[in-house]
């Protein structure tokens, strides 16, 4: 259930919500939807890839969090370190866009949660937790659209293609992760040269390559969950030899 209604400081004055991340609130998912505004945050910690709407098969512009349905590999870092960067379509919370303003979900489980945070101040003004929420969709809104016009000029110049990837784990697991597409840098390297400063001039050509950049951080992914399932399997380990003395 969903009870969306305008954010108003007389009405809602004393509502607190609990933006930090959570599995049950929505954080456990391993593909998430970004904006071209986010990409110089994010390349430092996830890949950025182009993912396609279910319902429309349109293209996105998505962060890799996991190599799994379900899997965040950061949940438990954003949740020890608040600063660690954490894509804006997950920290908007509760809250939604209504025309220039902000609306509310008064049903989600974060509203009113325990620990949550303040929404105004006694003297009725935006708490930090609020005007945080409102900067990051002063971002969210046009970033949408400028996200848009960026994949439909690559589409236009046949700048994305597929990306199979594919990592095998300390436990024996192979993950295939597919429906995923990547900028095509045999395409890139041939585009004529008013093409490539066009895509200069319009700041396509930096986002182009922050997201090639950002394919490495694939391999690092891959070494952070081998290094937890080797932590795991030798905790077992010793657990065992315990029980076993």
């Amino acid at each position: 259930m969903t009870q969306i209604v305008p954010l108003n400081k007389e009405k809602h004055r004393n509502l607190k919500v609990d933006g930090r991340p959570s599995a049950a609130h929505g954080d456990n998912q391993h593909f998430v939807q970004v904006i071209v505004d986010e990409f110089s945050h994010l390349l430092v910690h996830y890949p950025l890839l182009f993912g396609k709407q279910r319902q429309t098969g349109q293209f996105f512009c998505g962060a890799m969090l996991g190599f799994i349905e379900g899997e965040n590999q950061f949940l438990e870092q954003w949740q020890r370190e608040p600063e660690f960067y954490r894509p804006l379509i997950l920290q908007r919370g509760p809250f939604y866009a209504h025309g220039p303003e902000l609306a509310i979900d008064l049903d989600d489980p974060r509203v009113d949660a325990e620990g949550g945070k303040a929404l105004f101040t006694e003297q009725g003004q935006p708490s930090r937790y609020l005007q945080h929420i409102i900067w990051a969709f002063q971002d969210l809104h046009p970033g949408i659209e400028r996200t848009r016009i960026f994949i439909a000029r690559l589409l236009e110049l046949n700048l994305i293609e597929p990306i199979d990837i594919e990592v095998e784990f300390e436990d024996g697991t192979l993950r295939h992760c597919e429906g995923l597409y990547t900028i095509n840098q045999e395409v890139l390297t041939r585009i004529p040269d008013a093409v490539a400063i066009e895509l200069f001039r319009r700041g396509y050509l930096a986002l182009i390559h922050m997201m090639i950049a950002s394919l490495k951080q694939v391999r690092v992914m891959a070494r952070t969950k081998n290094a937890r399932l080797l932590e795991k399997t030798q905790g077992l380990a010793v657990a065992q030899g315990g029980a076993s003395g």
